[in-house]
């Protein structure tokens, strides 16, 4: 199957952490003077299962999760955002659910993750050939799972899996410092699973991770679309050129007041994949995921602030034309 129709199915794999969000409240409240937070889903896989879920496809999140209050806190939120549960396992110990406090505040912007004993590291090639891949369109990863063992392993397995069933891989590098041993390492693992992958999306910080500079960043990009794959190649505030067959794609953003910068690749994944899944252009399907990225980082929480179909068409309508650079 190849990637377009397997995005087509509109039915996702996904690989990779789900976490709990606190984060400040009310917005514009530092997480060090707050009184109160909300709580919420968090962990960039659990977040991708969820835009798209809110956006009309189905997702199933594969990933350990710890037995306890927390975790099941995660599962309850993902069930409530409709995301397929069946492939979690639950894991004792002293393993632990990532969890991520922050605020809805521009300045000074501060994000404190907790992941010591992550127990999304602990997912296993036993886990990763229970999924029936014959029943997805397409596998979804986010990078973290690349950081430690055994979930690297078990993830390049579901590769090997997915490919044997003939569907296509989708790796979004999200590249988090702190999760890896060392950046060589880093490096060396992510380049592997973009070679293996279908659709590659990152920023031009990762993508020049990946090459050894942020000026070959776009080399390596176009390197790896020559090899017959999409790649995404997103620039901030200067909006994200897409490579595929041939083509350059160059694609704007749409302007918001943001409260945070969190969250926003995780939507751009899900409204990117749900635009194609819907038979929109590629264009068309970029831009749409640029706008869950800015509908996303205008409010508070991440799940929580994923778009449904009719908030992004109302959001579209009243936002006309995203900026070109």
């Amino acid at each position: 199957m190849n990637l377009m129709d397997g995005i087509a199915k509109n039915n996702f794999v996904v690989f990779g952490r789900a976490g709990m969000d606190m984060y400040a409240d009310p917005p514009g409240t530092k997480a060090e003077d707050a009184t109160s937070f909300k709580s919420d889903l968090g962990g960039s896989s659990a977040n991708i299962c969820a835009g798209l879920c809110k956006l009309g496809s189905q997702s199933a999140l594969v990933t350990s999760i710890s037995d306890d209050a927390v975790g099941r806190f995660c599962t309850n939120k993902l069930q409530h955002y409709g995301v397929d549960t069946q492939y979690l396992r639950k894991l004792g110990g002293e393993y632990r659910v990532s969890l991520a406090v922050y605020e809805s505040c521009i300045e000074d912007f501060q994000l404190v993750i907790y992941r010591n004993g992550a127990v999304d590291f602990q997912v296993t090639d036993a886990d990763v050939d229970r999924v029936d891949y014959s029943a997805y369109g397409a596998l979804i990863t986010a990078g973290t799972v690349f950081a430690a063992e055994p979930s690297r392993g078990s993830t390049f397995r579901a590769f090997e899996n997915a490919r044997a069933a003939g569907i296509p891989v989708i790796f979004d590098v999200d590249y988090r410092p702190y999760s890896w041993p060392s950046p060589e390492v880093a490096a060396e693992v992510l380049s592997r699973a973009g070679d293996e992958s279908d659709l590659i999306v990152g920023n031009d910080e990762e993508f020049g991770f990946m090459a050894g500079g942020i000026d070959k960043g776009m080399d390596k990009a176009r390197e790896l679309a020559a090899s017959g794959k999409m790649v995404i190649y997103k620039m901030g505030h200067e909006g994200a050129v897409t490579f595929f067959n041939g083509e350059e794609i160059r694609t704007g953003i749409y302007p918001v007041t943001a409260v945070k910068p969190n969250g926003a690749g995780d939507s751009f994944m899900a409204g990117l994949l749900a635009g194609i899944a819907e038979g929109r252009s590629l264009r068309e399907a970029v831009l749409r995921g640029s706008a869950c990225a800015s509908i996303v980082v205008s409010q508070p929480g991440c799940a929580p602030s994923m778009p449904t179909t009719a908030e992004l068409d109302a959001f579209l309508n009243t936002h006309p034309g995203a900026t070109d650079h």
